[in-house]
This record gives structure tokens, C-alpha cells and sequence, in this order.
């Protein structure tokens, strides 16, 4: 017997991210159990949640015309469709960016008492942003971080470059804090590009963080999450970048190749796995979440965490899933039900 009847998928966001937060949640809502669930797609983007889709248990998903969907009442989490009042018992967060990953749209859910697939609202705030999340697990003695720096919106460039440069040395890459799919990222291999890539990384948030280059190995993630009874982690991913790193064209358009399971060695594996769940339990993560890492000859160097990761049909974590042999629906079904 199930837990929930009216599964809301929420995906669109107000960050880069939009269009494949579409792509990842309108996967996800086709994947989750046609006979346990009755599914409802909202696309929400600056303030405006809509229903554009929707899909009763047993029966055929029904798409909703523009300028007929229905409006979601943000009051109590529900909508108006076809005369019937639904009011959702659960919230499949699929937002790439803000605010699903932010922490805002968790803390909406938890204020309204509603279950929700993702982390609670302070691990979500704590996680998304890198150069928190690498404070919180900087103590730990599991995994490396790489050296870093931070930069603000209104801090002096010029000279936050030339003393990051001579603590860190080259290359370097810089990041926003908080965003994902590779947006704003970009390689830095000559000292006086640093704050052209500095401004760039501006242009989606305003903090930057600065981070020297580890000469890796090998680049892996791994996706853990809760069956209910324990922490599970599923089977690992090299990603081999025709870019030479994983940028929005190694993943989104076809420049890498993404090896499930990772052809490394089984020490190595279980390193990540185990390195993924402790990560995992100490950040007290619920739901799905994807931590990346690059491997080094003088150890095993933690990225960041996903907290809502790609879900889309060539996405890394349906690549672990069916790795491990189990039916997306299945997986899903597990989310869902131990939230």
C-alpha cells in the first residue's frame, strides 16, 4: 500500500538550468509507477506554477494547452482541474538550481508540512552552495578537497587574482558557488585570464569560488541514496571528457563518455561508494543525491554534491540505476515512499 496518491513533479527553475530542469522532470514524472501514482507535472518559473500535464493512475497522460493550466494555489499546495479541487500529498522536486536547490522551495514544503523528495531545507542550502559545502566537510579526514579561494561581486578583481594566482598557482578553475551544468565555469591556464573568468562566473551568482587544478586521474561520481532501511550507493561512473573537462558540451551534447561501471579498480570503487555515504549520513542528505570527485595519485578529491542530480534518459544516475539492474519505476517508487 502506498503512502501518497498525488505525486506533484515540479520542474522549470528561475536559474541557466530551466530548460533541463524540464527535461529531467518531464522524464521523471513518465518513469514514476502508472499504477500506484497519479502524476502531475508543474512547471514553475519565477513565481508562476502551472499545471501542464497530468496523469491519473492507469489512464493516459493529459497535457494541459497553453493558456489553459490550471494555476497552482501556493496557499496549500493545490489546484483547480476539471472541477476537482487536488490537493498534492507529495513533491518530486526535479528544479535544477533556484529555488530547488537553494533550500527556498524545501522550506515552503516543510512550512506546509508537505513530504518532499529532496534534502530538508538547511542540507539543500548548506550542499548547493561549493564553498559551504567544502567548509562543512573540510574537518574530515574521508576525503580532499582542493585549496580554494573566494571571490564577491564588488571585491577588487585585479588584486583578489594576483594573490589567489601566487597562493594556488595555475591552472585553476572558477566556479559560482551556486549553479550547476557547468554553467559559468571556465579553465584557467594563464594568470591574466583569471578575472575575465572571475566576471564570467558573475554572470550566475555573486560569488565565485576559485580552486587550483588537481591533476586527476580519473573523474567519478556516484549517486546514494535511502532504500528505507539503510544508505545505499549505486554503481559508479568514470567520465572521460573530450573537452578535456566536464563542460556543458561533454555533458549535455555529446563530448565525453560516461563508463558504468567505472573501469577502476575495486578498491577504488568501493573508496568512492563508502566515501559517497559517509558524505551522505554526515550531511544528513535524504532522498537522491550525486557526489563527484576526481581521483588523483595522492588520493580521492570530493567536487560537490548534486542534490537534485539529472534525471533524463542519457543522465548519469539512470545510467547507475539500471547498471544496478533495477526498473526505473522501481527506483523512483523507493524515493518516494521512504521521503
Amino acid at each position: 500500500m502506498s503512502k501518497y496518491q498525488s505525486i506533484a513533479v515540479i520542474y522549470g527553475s528561475d536559474s541557466s538550468e530551466w530548460e533541463v530542469s524540464c527535461r529531467s522532470g518531464e522524464f521523471t514524472a513518465s518513469r514514476i509507477d502508472e499504477f500506484k501514482y497519479d502524476v502531475y507535472e508543474i512547471f514553475a518559473r519565477f513565481g508562476e506554477w502551472k499545471l501542464v500535464a497530468m496523469r491519473k493512475a492507469n489512464t493516459m497522460r493529459q497535457a494541459f494547452p497553453e493558456g489553459a493550466q490550471p494555476v497552482v494555489d501556493k496557499s496549500d499546495f493545490s489546484v483547480m482541474v476539471l472541477g476537482e479541487k487536488v490537493k498534492f500529498d507529495f513533491a518530486y522536486i526535479m528544479q535544477h538550481g533556484a529555488p530547488g536547490e537553494t533550500g527556498l522551495l524545501q522550506g515552503y514544503f516543510e512550512m506546509l508540512g508537505i513530504p518532499h523528495s529532496t534534502c530538508s531545507a538547511f542540507v539543500t542550502t548548506v550542499a548547493f552552495d561549493k564553498y559551504s559545502c567544502k567548509s562543512y566537510l573540510r574537518d574530515q579526514d574521508f576525503v580532499k578537497m582542493a585549496p580554494d579561494a573566494i571571490v564577491r561581486i564588488g571585491d577588487d578583481i585585479d588584486i583578489f587574482s594576483a594573490k589567489t594566482v601566487a597562493r594556488l598557482g595555475l591552472p585553476l578553475f572558477v566556479k559560482p558557488t551556486r549553479g550547476g551544468s557547468s554553467f559559468g565555469i571556465t579553465k584557467v591556464e594563464k594568470a591574466e585570464d583569471l578575472p575575465a573568468a572571475i566576471r564570467f562566473a558573475f554572470t550566475e551568482g555573486e560569488v565565485a569560488i576559485v580552486e587550483k587544478a588537481v591533476p586527476a586521474q580519473h573523474e567519478l561520481t556516484c549517486a546514494v541514496y535511502r532504500d528505507g532501511k539503510e544508505v545505499k550507493a549505486l554503481p559508479i561512473i568514470e567520465i572521460i571528457s573530450e573537452t578535456g573537462w566536464f563542460d556543458y558540451d561533454a555533458k549535455y551534447n555529446g563530448y565525453s563518455q560516461e563508463v558504468c561501471p567505472a573501469q577502476v579498480s575495486e578498491e577504488l570503487t568501493h573508496q568512492v561508494q563508502e566515501t559517497s555515504k559517509r558524505i551522505y549520513e554526515y550531511l544528513g542528505c535524504k532522498g537522491l543525491v550525486r557526489m563527484d570527485y576526481l581521483s588523483a595519485q595522492d588520493g580521492l578529491y570530493f567536487l560537490e554534491v548534486n542534490i537534485i542530480p539529472g534525471m533524463t534518459n542519457a543522465s548519469l544516475v539512470p545510467k547507475m540505476i539500471r547498471t544496478a539492474g533495477i526498473s526505473l519505476p522501481d527506483f523512483l517508487t523507493t524515493i518516494i515512499e521512504n521521503a
